[in-house]
């Protein structure tokens, strides 16, 4: 199925126009009219395995990273002013979603993300090329590592990203609907206190319960379903960016880390903090398994409400 896809793929791109590119692992072709780049386009290739790619909110975060990145940059002196502004334009772009249909890299890729870190640094590069005047492909002036990728790498962008993505979820979307839930069960408590029923056990009558006391249970469980999540908010909050490749921070500035993180938090209007200890945080995803627990646990109350 996949090489027939491929093939199709390689007859239709038969007809497109496309541009050369050059980077450091030679030159390439890519479509005339794309924002990505040589390393997109053969990962593209590369990775024809499931057809799926990231969503919507992995792709609003990324563009976040890159701004507050530029943002930093610029702070430090490591970023020529034009150039960054440049950089934070695209990346916002990103964000909003105007380039989403730019993100062609199968979900299924290198362990590290490192295609769709690219794929990013390339959409972003070439937007700020474009905003500055330049010509799309040409990586001049502004280059998708030298410039957007600055003391970044996949292993510190990509496990922040998952982080942040999941983050903005929950604090957008899913406490704001389990606190309207919660309201709603302890309003119903109130309301149908006074009716007492036989409560059932055993597939039996048992003794009297308020229909209220019931309702009651289920804004409990509601309740401690917030303070559960709550607590793998805190957990998501702390990120690896700041680590680079292996967890050492090597060939990024001192300050960058902590600076990055205040320029998220900014951007978000949440607190993101730098991680205790990058070595963990780029080895291990137990954080992410946490915050998948605790959506689990939530997760089994409603099926058993249902």
């Amino acid at each position: 199925m996949y090489k027939k896809q491929l093939n199709l793929e390689m007859k239709l791109a038969n007809k497109q126009e496309y541009r050369k590119e050059k980077d450091s692992m030679g030159e390439f072709d890519v479509p005339v009219d794309a924002y990505y780049g040589a390393n997109t386009m053969r990962a593209k290739l590369n990775f024809p395995i499931s057809n799926l790619r990231f969503s919507r909110s992995f792709i609003k975060s990324i563009g976040y990273i890159k701004m507050a990145a530029a943002k930093t940059n610029m702070e430090l002196g490591l970023l020529d002013k034009d150039l960054g502004n440049a950089i934070v334009t695209a990346s916002q772009e990103v964000s909003d979603g105007k380039f989403d249909e730019q993100f062609v890299v199968d979900i299924f890729q290198t362990g590290s993300g490192t295609s769709t870190n690219m794929n990013a640094n390339e959409v972003i590069s070439n937007r700020a090329i474009e905003i500055l005047g330049g010509v799309i492909g040409s990586r001049v002036p502004v280059h998708p590592n030298d410039h957007v990728n600055i003391g970044q790498s996949s292993n510190d962008v990509i496990p922040t990203s998952i982080h942040i993505a999941a983050l903005d979820s929950i604090n957008s979307q899913l406490i704001p609907s389990l606190e309207k839930l919660l309201i709603a069960f302890n309003a119903k408590s109130e309301e149908f206190m006074p009716i007492i029923k036989t409560g059932r056990t055993h597939l039996q009558d048992a003794t009297p319960i308020r229909l209220g006391q019931e309702f009651l249970g289920y804004a409990g469980q509601i309740e401690r379903s917030i303070n559960r999540i709550k607590v793998a908010q805190n957990e998501l909050a702390e990120v690896a960016l700041g680590g680079t490749a292996v967890g050492t921070g090597v060939n990024t500035h001192p300050e960058f880390a902590i600076k990055v993180c205040h320029e998220l938090s900014s951007i978000l209007g949440f607190d993101i903090k730098e991680t205790s200890n990058h070595f963990q945080a780029q080895s291990s995803l137990d954080n992410i398994v946490q915050a998948s627990g605790c959506l689990k646990t939530s997760r089994k109350f409603d099926e058993n409400l249902e």
